[in-house]
């Protein structure tokens, strides 16, 4: 009798077990199936119509704050972008090196108009921000006040220049304890015309050691791009308002005008300046045609082609970020800015110096909703390449901090 309990009681404590064991088994499955599985996504470009602005776009431009819109997709990595830009703007700071008369090459831009504007206002943005401070101690990076730009208005030669260069970096370097500490590393100039660049280039411990933020930031002149960082060019101010969300307006399929300075713009004017499609000209626009009608044509175009003139960068492209033209970059070895930060193939077409032979039906194969979504994150972007007095949050300055920021995390003390 005894016997018979024991087993009865043994199969129900089985037959509990295997059942407890299956509702397990079926917990886990449901649980893997939920969470592995992404829930279907709708396309933002299945809803939207040629010239429509998607409703995200249209709560951001109502002034949705900043929220999303700075954070968008158009980030390499949206999170960390904000993680990262929050702490600097509570901990990055500069000291700028007082030495050096303002009336001559030091401090102060030299204008803040033309095509290379942008080294004036980093000069003038740097003093007018949050950045700054009086105390090295309190420094993460030093600033070399050099202006060769200044240089370049004063007729100095290239020659008078690197000496000039050489003579004050090294008074630094014999007056304070900075660059010592690192060789250099934590430090930084900036230039944006090419002459900077080339009053540089002979004085190795400086190329080698200090951060460069320059305009024309090629591979193949000694830019390196986890040290050095790409200042974008524009040409300010701008001559009209930016243009953007009127995709319907945009008519032409490509526009280019210039002159013929590189291979590349001989080439691109070659092949297409009879095209019926692509606006190629062989030459800058005569402003006796009327007024301001080389800018109004980025308006009418949904591509602007930015080969590279006598240097690699071009104004071109931040003339076509702002009038909301997608930027075709014709280049080889250009290191683009914030290149690092941004993705660039979300709101430009990036292509190598010989597809210029194919460019026509390259930019033909670009879909109306791919074009659609390229110009959207155009103007998300717009903001990154303008310069502003006194600056703010997101503009072409602190981009370029923020560049300055990542890249004094990788100094080794």
């Amino acid at each position: 009798m005894t016997t018979g309990k024991q087993q009865s009681w043994f199969f129900s404590l089985r037959g509990s077990l295997l059942f407890l064991a299956i509702l397990t088994l079926l917990s886990f499955t449901y649980l893997s199936l939920r969470y592995s599985t992404p829930p279907p996504q709708v396309s933002k470009l299945s809803l939207t119509k040629l010239g429509d602005v998607p409703e995200t776009g249209r709560e951001e431009e109502q002034g949705g704050g900043e929220g999303e819109e700075e954070y968008s997709d158009t980030y390499h990595s949206p999170r960390v972008f904000k993680l990262n830009y929050e702490e600097m703007e509570k901990k990055f700071k500069v000291y700028i090196y007082p030495d050096g008369d303002p009336n001559t090459f030091y401090q102060t831009p030299r204008k803040l108009t033309g095509k290379y504007s942008s080294e004036g206002y980093f000069f003038q943005n740097i003093r007018e921000s949050r950045f700054r401070t009086e105390n090295p101690d309190q420094a993460h990076l030093f600033f070399i006040p050099i202006s060769c730009h200044k240089m370049r208005g004063k007729g100095t030669s290239y020659e008078n220049m690197t000496i000039i260069v050489q003579n004050y970096v090294e008074s630094l370097i014999s007056k304070y304890p900075y660059w010592n500490r690192t060789l250099g590393a934590d430090h930084f100039f900036v230039t944006c015309h090419d002459v900077g660049v080339r009053a540089t280039e002979g004085l190795e411990f400086l190329v080698k050691n200090s951060i460069r933020a320059v305009c024309s930031p090629s591979y193949d002149v000694g830019f390196i791009p986890h040290k050095d960082v790409a200042l974008p060019q524009v040409l300010q101010p701008f001559a009209l308002p930016a243009g953007g969300n009127d995709v319907e307006n945009r008519t032409t399929l490509g526009f280019w005008a210039g002159h013929r300075n590189s291979k590349i713009r001989v080439i691109l004017a070659r092949v297409w300046e009879n095209d019926t499609e692509l606006d190629i000209s062989n030459n800058r626009i005569s402003r006796a045609t009327g007024h301001l009608v080389y800018q109004k044509r980025f308006y009418r175009s949904k591509f602007c082609i930015c080969p590279g003139g006598s240097q690699v960068n071009s104004a071109r492209i931040a003339d076509s970020i702002h009038y909301g033209c997608i930027p075709v970059i014709l280049s080889n070895y250009y290191d683009l800015p914030f290149n690092d930060i941004i993705d660039w193939n979300k709101f430009s077409v990036v292509l190598k110096e010989k597809d210029v032979y194919q460019l026509k039906q390259i930019l033909k194969s670009i879909s109306d909703a791919e074009f659609v979504a390229l110009h959207y994150n155009l103007v998300k972007v717009q903001k990154h390449f303008q310069w502003n007095s006194p600056p703010i949050r997101f503009d072409a300055f602190h981009m370029v901090m923020y560049d300055l920021w990542l890249r004094h995390h990788t100094i080794k003390y």
